[in-house]
């Protein structure tokens, strides 16, 4: 065996590289170092792996990377990957994403979809409540710990039946505003705090009712109803403790004379009841006495500024009285 030492080796014309018609082999232990770079037009192989960072553009029209590059750094964007492998992250950051078959979450926070989503197992929402403004289909249920809140201007449309267990309905106190005299008072019912209310008469004669913010987005009934309890003595200054007849400003007396619709999204305007046969609602002249007035509003579906395109009615079912036990 015969060995050359010389400092440098250059091609014959000596101004390139000399070319090793069989390669170069490098002995265990030791390697190819400088400052320069490896620069070749076929393929690195590496059987024991790479060690350090990976800098530039990793890319090709074919080919893969396959093993362990938990130890690797990209420093550079990668670009046109393609293929079929596994792709296994912590994280993904992205402007937009479009997958052609099927994706599954494990732990989602938020789902913004411009589209419909669709859950074949059920949607379940654990707190903070579901809003909705597109269309929500859920084959197996929709089960929400928190509150469903439909915007404002739209509805919640049930089709193929529609069924309730353990559901109670939110009772509130009407508020009132004092018409005319301390006596006469508008009762306002505000439908974003329920459908059903009720007013103490020893609070002051019924004047006006107000119903706002009910929906109108569509042809609709839509029923209010107000809970009306008696003074505690003989009620005076009325039928019913309601506004006598002839007040000034044109506004006769009597629950359903002068309703005030406000439909949600609606300004509002004025309108009047249709109380059967009668022209308004007779409260019963007992003290203590229960009256159950329900008002029903149908809207056509037309323009909803429109006052003509509703119709209001309202019905009372009363006289109630409590007994005593055995009574």
């Amino acid at each position: 065996m015969s060995e050359i030492r010389v400092n440098k080796l250059k091609d014959e014309g000596g101004t390139g590289a000399p070319i090793l018609t069989y390669g170069i082999e490098v002995p265990v232990g030791y390697g190819i170092t400088g400052a320069g770079g490896v620069n070749v037009s076929g393929a690195c192989t590496a059987s024991a792996g790479f060690v350090g960072n990976i800098t530039g553009d990793a890319s090709g029209s074919s080919g893969s990377c396959t093993g362990n590059a938990a130890t690797a750094t990209l420093a550079t964007n990668a670009s046109g990957l393609t293929g079929s492998p596994n792709i296994t992250i912590n994280n993904l950051v992205g402007v937009a994403a479009t997958f052609s078959g099927v994706v599954t979450y494990e732990d989602v926070t938020n789902v913004d979809s411009v589209g419909i989503v669709t859950a074949r197992t059920g949607i379940r929402v654990l707190a903070g409540g579901a809003n909705i403004v597109g269309v929500t289909t859920a084959e197996s249920g929709l089960n929400v710990t928190g509150i469903i809140t439909a915007r404002s201007g739209t509805a919640v449309t049930f089709t193929g039946g529609l069924d309730l267990s353990n559901a109670q309905e939110t009772v509130s106190t009407g508020s009132t505003t004092h018409y005319l005299t301390n006596k006469s008072v508008t009762v306002e019912l505000d439908c974003l705090n329920g459908t059903v209310f009720t007013h103490s008469l020893a609070n002051g004669n019924v004047g006006i009712v107000s119903i706002k913010n009910f929906p109108a987005v569509k042809n609709s009934f839509h029923t209010v109803t107000l809970l009306l309890t008696q003074n505690s003595s003989t009620p005076t200054g009325g039928i019913g403790n309601t506004m006598v007849a002839g007040v000034p400003s044109g506004f006769p007396g009597g629950i359903g004379t002068h309703i005030q619709l406000t439909p949600r999204g609606v300004t509002g305007f004025s309108t009047d009841a249709r109380v059967g046969s009668a022209t308004t609602v007779v409260l019963s002249s007992t003290a203590k006495d229960l009256d159950v007035v329900t008002f029903g509003i149908h809207y056509n579906g037309s323009t909803n500024t429109d006052a003509n395109n509703y119709t209001t009615i309202a019905t009372k079912n009363g006289d109630f009285r409590v007994g005593g036990i055995g009574q």
